[in-house]
């Protein structure tokens, strides 16, 4: 929303200067994103006529003028500009002047001609103008006076961002509404007086579609000079507004809507077929609009109709068939409330928008339709002569606008500050809202032009904005604040990361958002979490694995060369639950390249299965994990485990699936793992317990075993027979070849017995030995001979 200081001045005037009003306004929530000058810096101009023009004796093109500029001599100025002559009054800039540009005017002679100063146009003062030539003024205007005076060039133009709730500040009456609430200035506003019609011809009117359009009044004005200048003033008004001067019809239409804040439009009257009808589009038809864009109506497209057709959109734009022009001699004004939910939305679907669909989408006042018409035919009638009928109104649905409540109480409690009833009552009553008072409860009734009045909340905000937010005190929490104990079972997300950056990986952050298609890849999750509104169409899900974002992120670091990589990220992933959604958070690590980076101590391996499963085991330390061979989207038909913490699966590790290799364009197969960060984090208690003064004693124990049989259920075994004695298995070779029948693998495992309290005996070391080799015969093991 821009408009004009001046214009607005005249309607409230605070003691306030330029950027005092503006941040005034920014501070009420009316932001102000920029003041700017309505003219460039310039000084030394006047307004001067003509009295004299002859050809030049030594050029063409230029004229020697002699020019009274109210000093009581005439100034003799060389002129080349085709529009001056004798009578015309134009700005004139004389010797010490300085125009746009730091141009500096000087006493010279043009041709061997002495010039005094300089006639401007438009351009050279910085308000151009359509005029090829000098800037052409009025013939009343002052000989003499200041132009900067005269044109009200010492104006700054605001441009508001108006927040959607806040429709009622789309007009001048609206915003100087609010600086007279928050300054207690005087509002002066336009007086509007009802017109007597001259003429008796009207056009019925009648809503079909009651619950779009709420109120519609017509009216006839004929005998109008459509062809009619615009007056200056208005002509400002509307270009330091933003909006440029078309003809006096639709300039007046235009000044109604910045002025009143109401959108109107005007009908060539010799156009209309019968009477009016506001309903809703029928099938097939279509509407050339003002823009030249011919729209396909469909049913749910609201229209203003005679008895044949569609003649303009409602509250979006008007027709081209039937749209004024200057031959216009008749002509039927509009002024209309359009329900906000039948017009938002329906410019963005046509692709095209205009002042008025911006305005009725948020809420237009729905009593301020008679006033604007009212105003507008006095317009007319001033500018464009002709005779006015009566008004022809209907009226339909409208807003109901329900009391609100507000306590004195919760205005404290809410804002921090203790205000009386008697202040809250005159904040309440310079914003025009009308209520009842009893027991410090207020009962408001919002008036027609705020919709965003619904609940006791917005009440409050509206007595903390004019009361002023600088007003409320900054006063700093005095709740008491303690360290909450962590639980010894539970580990910091942050020491998990540290371990992870410690062990040589990156953390990464990526997008929750993913693509569809990484889903489908590595969930094999066809029904995934899919947002209503995506930021982009390659984000349109959330993510239920962590693997997509790392992989996109070794993707492109081998883009860049990159030759090695090892990332990870813990983050939050998400499902579809019986009941809302579920939302768990995941640890996931990616390897690529390299075991270790370049050097000259060790020859270039690649990191394999083997190394991420050792940074499994470090992350879910000190619980024991286990792995099962298991099937993944995303890994290794062949490479990929299942990690078990006590006989509960967690997570997965493998390397990536082939297929993904490839359709990603990935040189080699990274190796991933990804766990539940709960399982992660979690830890058991830590038990002390003494370190045993005496030699421990060893046996190695060599089993032959199917192929199929693997560590981990040979491990499960010994865990279910193994003695109080025995404080550590592990195996340190297997082996197939020679002496091991084809088939068979030979599994070494050690086997550490240690007591605390005494040097163990062979007595009870064999039996120890004895059971773990029972324990798993039924796995088929032997030991080896």
């Amino acid at each position: 929303m821009q408009f004009s200081e001046q214009w607005l001045r005249s309607w409230v005037n605070p003691a306030l200067t330029t950027a005092e009003l503006s941040d005034l306004l920014t501070m009420a929530g009316l932001e102000v994103e920029e003041v700017s000058a309505a003219a460039p810096a310039f000084s030394g101009v006047v307004i001067g006529e003509v009295k004299e023009c002859v050809k030049h004796e030594n050029a063409d093109r230029l004229r020697v003028t002699k020019v009274d500029v109210g000093a009581g001599e005439l100034v003799q100025i060389v002129c080349g500009a085709p529009n001056v002559a004798v009578g015309v009054r134009v700005p004139c800039a004389l010797p010490g002047a300085i125009l746009p540009g730091d141009f500096k005017i000087k006493p010279t002679k043009m041709r061997g001609v002495e010039s005094g100063g300089m006639l401007c146009s438009g351009k050279e003062l910085g308000v151009p103008e359509d005029v090829d030539g000098l800037m052409l003024l009025p013939a009343d205007a002052p000989v003499g006076q200041n132009i900067r005076d005269y044109l009200g060039l010492d104006d700054a133009l605001f441009t508001l961002k108006i927040t959607p709730n806040r429709a009622d500040s789309l007009s001048l009456r609206g915003i100087a509404r609010e600086v007279a609430a928050l300054t207690g200035a005087e509002l002066k506003p336009v007086a509007i007086e009802a017109v007597a019609p001259s003429i008796d011809d009207v056009r019925s009117v009648k809503i079909a579609a009651r619950e779009a359009c709420g109120r519609y009044l017509g009216r006839v004005v004929k005998g109008v000079n459509a062809a009619a200048a615009t007056p200056a003033w208005m002509r400002q008004r509307l270009e330091r507004s933003g909006l440029r001067s078309i003809s006096a019809i639709v300039d007046i239409t235009n000044y109604i809507l910045l002025e009143q804040g109401q959108p109107m439009h005007a009908f060539d009257l010799a156009k209309i077929q019968g009477g009016i009808t506001v309903r809703m589009a029928r099938a097939g038809e279509n509407l050339l609009c003002l823009n030249e864009k011919t729209v396909e109506l469909k049913d749910s497209h609201l229209v203003i109709a005679d008895d044949a057709k569609a003649l303009a959109m409602g509250g979006i734009m008007g027709g081209e068939e039937s749209g004024v022009t200057e031959a216009s001699t008749d002509i039927f004004l509009e002024s209309a409330f359009f329900a906000p939910a039948a017009i938002a939305g329906k410019a963005r679907e046509l692709g095209f928008g205009s002042d008025s669909s911006f305005r009725y989408e948020r809420g237009v006042d729905f009593q301020l339709q008679r006033e604007a018409i009212e105003r507008a035919t006095r317009l007319v009638l001033d500018i464009c002569g002709g005779a006015a009928g009566p008004v022809v109104e209907e009226v339909a649905e409208l807003p109901a606008r329900k009391a609100v409540t507000l306590r004195t109480s919760r205005v404290a409690k809410v804002l921090g500050v203790a205000l009386s009833s008697q202040q809250i009552a005159g904040i309440l009553g310079r914003l025009g809202l009308a209520f009842t008072l009893a027991d410090e409860v207020f009962t408001v009734q919002a008036p027609s032009f705020r919709f965003d009045i619904e609940i006791e909340e917005d009440l409050i905000e509206e007595v903390a904005r004019v009361y002023g937010y600088n007003a409320i005190p900054a006063d700093a929490p005095r709740s008491g604040m303690r360290m909450l104990a962590q639980p010894e079972e539970l580990r910091p997300v942050d020491q998990l990361r540290h371990l992870l950056a410690a062990r040589d990986y990156q953390e990464v952050v990526s997008y929750a958002f993913v693509d569809e298609r990484w889903e489908r890849d590595f969930a094999g999750n066809d029904d995934p979490v899919r947002l209503q509104n995506p930021i982009a169409s390659q984000m349109s899900v959330m993510r239920s694995t962590l693997i997509g974002g790392l992989v996109d992120v070794l993707a492109g670091n081998i883009n860049r060369k990159q030759p090695r990589v090892r990332v990870f990220e813990a983050a939050r992933v998400f499902f579809k639950a019986e009941e809302g959604f579920d939302q768990p958070e995941k640890v996931a690590c990616l390897a690529w390249g390299p075991r270790l980076p370049e050097q000259w101590g060790s020859k270039a391996e690649r990191v394999d299965f083997f190394d991420v499963k050792a940074d499994v085991e470090a992350v879910l330390h000190p619980a024991l994990a286990e792995y099962r061979k298991a099937s993944h989207p995303a890994f290794h038909p062949g490479r990929c485990a299942e990690v078990l913490v006590d006989g509960k699966a967690v997570g997965f590790i493998g390397e990536l699936h082939p297929q993904w290799v490839q359709a990603y364009d990935l040189s080699s197969a990274p190796v991933l793992f990804e766990l539940d960060l709960a399982v992660a984090t979690a830890r058991s208690r830590i038990k002390a317990r003494p370190v045993s003064k005496f030699q421990a004693v060893r046996r190695d124990l060599a089993l032959v075993v199917d192929e199929q049989v693997s560590v981990a259920q040979l491990m499960a075994a010994f865990a279910m027979q193994r003695a109080q004695i025995v404080t550590d298995i592990a195996l340190f070779d297997v082996y197939r070849g020679k002496g091991v029948a084809e088939g068979k693998k030979s599994l070494a495992f050690s086997v550490l017995m240690q007591d605390n309290s005494r040097t163990l005996t062979d007595e009870e070391v064999e039996p120890a030995v004895q059971a773990l080799l029972e324990a798993v015969s039924g796995l088929g093991a032997q030991l080896r001979v």
